[in-house]
């Protein structure tokens, strides 16, 4: 049998030396190790063997289904090396094509640069809140329509995902006395889905707390906020409205295409809020503010659906390449 196994072997390197391509050796794999090759079928005569003999034969010919793999095996790497030394140098080069960041984050990254350069330090929070840090600590009571099932995301009975980033702000001004100056960017979740609303958004909320902040300083810090993230002096106006956190409370419109349009909402921090903090209302006072992220992409750069941010449309997020 070992004598036959070597001249196996040797008949096969012989034939190795006649392939010229990958496909040939293909062949001649499986020619002597496919489902009926010449090595298969020895294998398949062991069954009439002697029991004596059946030990010693199968290990003669593992041995030798291994030589011959190893064989075909180093044919092939040097066949491929060989086979690569020869390049069509007249074939079209190919292209590598450098990804861009998502117009999501590149929105976060300039108005989170822009409310550092007014003082603001970023801080990040939890998704995932109880109805005192969401609610309660906001001034936002039991009976508040915004606490209903049919806009919030609820998790168990008091685990909720964050309808904004306000509950990050409480969890600062626990842990942190004043004064302090922070915005918090992060994902909000809320019940609403539309070409301009989704169940799945973007904010960044500001929060100013010292001695002796009033509206002025709420207006002048806005005021120039949009002005730099439009790159042009705007249009603005403050407009009387109401929030459960902030009084006097305001929404801000700018003059956009012969439109106004709302852009984020502001106010002074509510004394019940700073109370329920442990802030003295009567030392520190502050202005706090929130906007979309996705609202103000959608102005600077003419989006029309919010839907195109979360599509993964490539061509749609190309455009942004240059927009860093």
């Amino acid at each position: 049998m070992q004598k036959k196994y070597s001249s196996l072997i040797s008949e096969l390197r012989e034939k190795l030396k006649d392939c010229n391509t990958a496909h040939d050796i293909a062949n001649i794999k499986s020619e002597y190790l496919g489902k009926n090759g010449y090595i298969t079928n020895e294998f398949s005569k062991l069954r009439n063997a002697q029991e004596s003999e059946k030990k010693k034969l199968g290990k003669e010919l593992n041995i030798l289904k291994s030589q011959a793999h190893d064989i075909i095996l180093n044919t092939n790497i040097i066949n491929n090396k060989t086979e690569e030394r020869f390049v069509d140098v007249t074939l079209p080069g190919k292209n590598a094509f450098v990804g861009s960041r998502h117009p999501i984050s590149i929105t976060i990254s300039e108005i989170t640069k822009i409310l550092e350069s007014h003082g603001f330090t970023p801080v990040t929070g939890i998704e995932v809140e109880n109805e005192y840090y969401n609610f309660e600590a906001l001034n936002i009571p039991e009976s508040h329509p915004s606490r209903d099932m049919h806009d919030t995301f609820y998790v168990l009975e008091d685990k909720l995902l964050r309808t904004h980033t306000s509950s990050v702000q409480i969890h600062t001004m626990l842990n942190q006395s004043a004064p302090l100056k922070i915005m918090t960017p992060g994902k909000v979740y809320r019940c609403d889905s539309d070409p301009t609303h989704s169940p799945m958004f973007h904010q960044i909320e500001g929060l100013y707390i010292d001695k002796g902040i009033n509206f002025c300083h709420l207006k002048g810090t806005l005021i120039a906020f949009i002005d730099e993230y439009f790159g042009k002096k705007m249009e603005i106006r403050f407009r009387p409205s109401y929030f459960p956190f902030t009084e006097p409370s305001a929404e801000i419109d700018i003059r956009f295409k012969g439109k106004w349009l709302e852009v984020l909402g502001c106010g002074m921090v509510h004394h019940n809020v700073l109370e329920n903090v442990n802030i003295n209302p009567k030392q520190f006072s502050g202005f706090a503010f929130g906007l979309g992220i996705e609202r103000l992409a959608m102005l600077k750069y003419g989006i029309t659906d919010l839907r195109m941010f979360f599509e993964n449309d490539i061509s749609f997020l190309s455009q942004f390449e240059r927009a860093e």
